[in-house]
């Protein structure tokens, strides 16, 4: 049995970052004892402490910990240092240094500017990581080893790793007219007649070249951490797992393929608080920042955490209170810490652990606030979690979330979005579009009850299984999709499934190259719709609501209009329509209509619609199944307001200001 069977609290705990003096290990354990917290996170970000000199090691300064962890029968997740390098390394070997698209080399005073590709880096890691876990890995507290930290934060442009970019095109395409003409590099005479001709990427304009350049950039981040996979497999026992914590906004990252090498997939969680998290505050989905900003896009987060193995995952990181920088001081409302932790563990989560224990004296992240403040004594927060930690009871072990609809997540898309991005923000392209286009399905999904579930297109079943999992599937900004992929997704309408297409969907193929074809291509039969023509537009009138960023000119071929414009420019083309297609149908959206007008385009069952009645518009309820096979409810009001629901079988529910209530139906109503 794993002690990641059922949902537990952690901590990041770093003694060694506090001053000389009030270093309290031992109090410290008892406090978290105390809240409930059963796993800590140490040693991943101190490399130059265990190897403060090349060769030279210091390796006990932990054993204390370990010990005293295991002694109050708290686990530890092990980090290894390989993400912050030591100084004498970067001043041994300047070339380390990650180049960056323009030339410039990182500057060294953060985290992660090194070439973790480069063979004298590896050869440095592999002798750390091996010290460490030889010393550690086996320790009785140790269930889990955090493989490096956050990976991918830069696309490294050094010399060598652009020449394995060579090579790899080499083995893909066999010669350089094949590559020629794949990329349509007639274009601009970029033509090549030999494989060291192709330039480098931080002058590249061609779209192709990009999405392949950004592939083989999450491949040496994958390859990276499987490096560290299998080195670490020697030294730890059977059963230790073996993770990573994801970043998922980082430039190099494929969360799937990262899956594939790891044990069981992590994360960051971090989040706005305050009122960001009222359910009536504008959400912020796409703009550009790393951390969400509504209930809807919190378990956006989740559900994505969930699709990197199509299964539970631990979140390694997440808010105790403010996060960042010195000038964003917003420290969660008393009840809104213990709704994302219960938000999450509904959604799959089986770890919540906060960054971190303590709040830095000094550093980078001096006012980003762990459970205890500067003055290193419990107070609000710090009770707040150990009411989480007391809301974890056995019924909530072994979740399995409910799924009413499912949301295709094209990594690629996202890519070649980035680079060409087809919305705007002001005069400038906004290069987080796909986010903002798929987050826009996201909330309406939340806003109309429904439960979601992510697949990439590198998970994409069998249109059968797709339609056994998901009655609704959306498939939106895909800008990026094979034939195969539109083949099986039209065939998951035909056997029944309601497949809903959002702008750019099926435009270009899997290497980015727009089709030679009518939009939308390859589903345009199925949608009874096409297109010849689109527009950047502000905000436009559709009947009882809204729209903006995009439009499609839709054109029916069979299909029936949804929903208008009540704008007279734009009148004369549907905003969405249906189409029948075998037992199931097609609905097209050819805009970004305002949430609550794409709610109603969804459609889709409700699977929480038996349990809750008189539901709330603050309320969000999810629902899942227990290891013992019981059905769980969560029921989460995201206001300051205080509101009643109806539960069957329970009868009149009420629920305070940003509160949460679990309710166990032992039988299924």
């Amino acid at each position: 049995m794993s002690v990641f069977d059922g949902p537990l609290l952690g901590t990041a705990y770093y003694p060694e970052y506090m001053p000389e003096g009030h270093r309290d290990v031992e109090r410290d354990l008892d406090l978290m004892v105390a809240a409930g917290i059963r796993v800590i996170r140490v040693g991943e970000s101190v490399w130059s402490t265990w190897e403060p000199r090349e060769g030279l090691f210091d390796l006990e300064w932990l054993t204390p910990v370990l010990d005293a962890a295991h002694a109050r029968g708290i686990a530890v997740i092990l980090g290894t240092p390989t993400y912050a390098i030591p100084p004498w390394l970067q001043l041994k070997h300047p070339e380390l240094a990650v180049e960056l698209a323009d030339g410039r080399h990182a500057r060294w005073g953060a985290r992660q500017e090194v070439d973790f590709t480069n063979p004298v880096f590896l050869s440095s890691a592999e002798r750390v990581i091996r010290a460490v876990l030889e010393r550690h890995g086996r320790h009785p507290a140790v269930v889990a080893v955090q493989l490096d930290n956050e990976p991918g934060l830069h696309l490294i442009h050094n010399p060598a790793t652009v020449d394995r970019f060579r090579v790899s095109l080499k083995e893909q395409y066999g010669t350089t007219d094949a590559l020629n003409e794949a990329w349509g590099l007639t274009y601009w005479s970029h033509r090549i007649g030999s494989w060291d001709e192709l330039w480098a990427p931080g002058g590249n304009s061609t779209p192709a070249y990009d999405l392949a350049w950004r592939r083989f950039q999450a491949r040496c981040t994958t390859e990276f951490i499987a490096w560290q996979a299998d080195i670490a497999r020697a030294y730890i026992d059977e059963g230790t797992q073996l993770t990573t914590c994801i970043a998922y906004n980082r430039a190099a990252v494929d969360d799937v393929a990262l899956g594939g090498v790891l044990d069981v997939v992590s994360g960051n969680a971090y989040l706005d608080m305050q009122d960001a998290l009222d359910r009536h505050s504008p959400s912020r989905f796409g703009q550009s920042v790393w951390f969400t900003t509504s209930p809807a896009a919190l378990f956006q987060q989740a559900d994505r955490m969930r699709s990197s193995q199509q299964g539970s995952f631990l979140v390694t990181e997440t808010g105790a209170t403010t996060i960042a920088g010195s000038h964003q001081n917003r420290p969660p409302f008393p009840g809104q810490l213990r709704q994302v932790a219960l938000a999450l563990v509904a959604r799959g989560a089986r770890l919540v652990s906060y960054w971190h224990w303590h709040t830095l004296h000094s550093g980078a992240e001096t006012y980003w606030g762990g459970i205890l403040g500067h003055d290193l004594q419990p107070g609000r927060v710090y009770d707040e979690i150990a009411s989480i930690g007391a809301s974890l009871t056995p019924d909530l072990n072994g979740l399995v979330p409910d799924t009413d609809i499912g949301l295709l997540f094209s990594r690629d898309s996202r890519w070649l979005m980035q680079f060409h991005p087809p919305l705007a923000v002001g005069a400038s392209g906004d290069k987080a579009s796909y986010d903002r286009i798929l987050g826009r399905f996201a909330e309406a999904a939340s806003l109309a009850g429904l439960q979601c579930g992510y697949v990439s297109t590198e998970q994409l079943p069998s249109a059968e299984e797709l339609l056994e999992q998901y009655p609704v599937f959306v498939v939106a900004g895909a800008i990026a999709l094979s034939d195969e992929a539109s083949s099986t997704l039209t065939r998951y309408a035909e056997l029944g499934g309601r497949l809903v297409l959002g702008i750019r969907s099926g435009y270009g193929d899997e290497i980015g190259r727009a089709r030679v074809a009518t939009a939308p291509g390859l589903f345009r039969e199925a949608a009874g719709v096409r297109y010849r023509e689109y527009s950047n537009v502000g905000t436009v009138s559709v009947q009882d609501g809204t729209a903006e960023a995009w439009i499609d000119h839709l054109e029916l071929e069979g299909a029936d209009a949804l929903l208008g414009y009540a704008d007279e420019r734009f009148a004369a083309w549907p905003a969405a329509t249906s189409h029948a297609h075998g037992l199931g149908s097609v609905v097209t959206v050819g805009t970004l209509p305002d949430p609550r007008s794409l709610a109603h385009l969804l459609g889709g069952t409700r699977l929480t619609a038996s349990l809750v009645r008189d539901l709330p518009d603050t309320v969000t309820a999810h629902t899942a199944t227990n290891a013992a096979g019981d059905r769980v409810l969560f029921l989460h009001n995201w206001s300051a307001t205080s509101v009643d629901t109806v539960v069957t079988g329970y009868g009149q529910i009420s629920l305070g200001a940003w509160d949460v209530r679990i309710v166990t139906f032992k039988e299924t109503p």
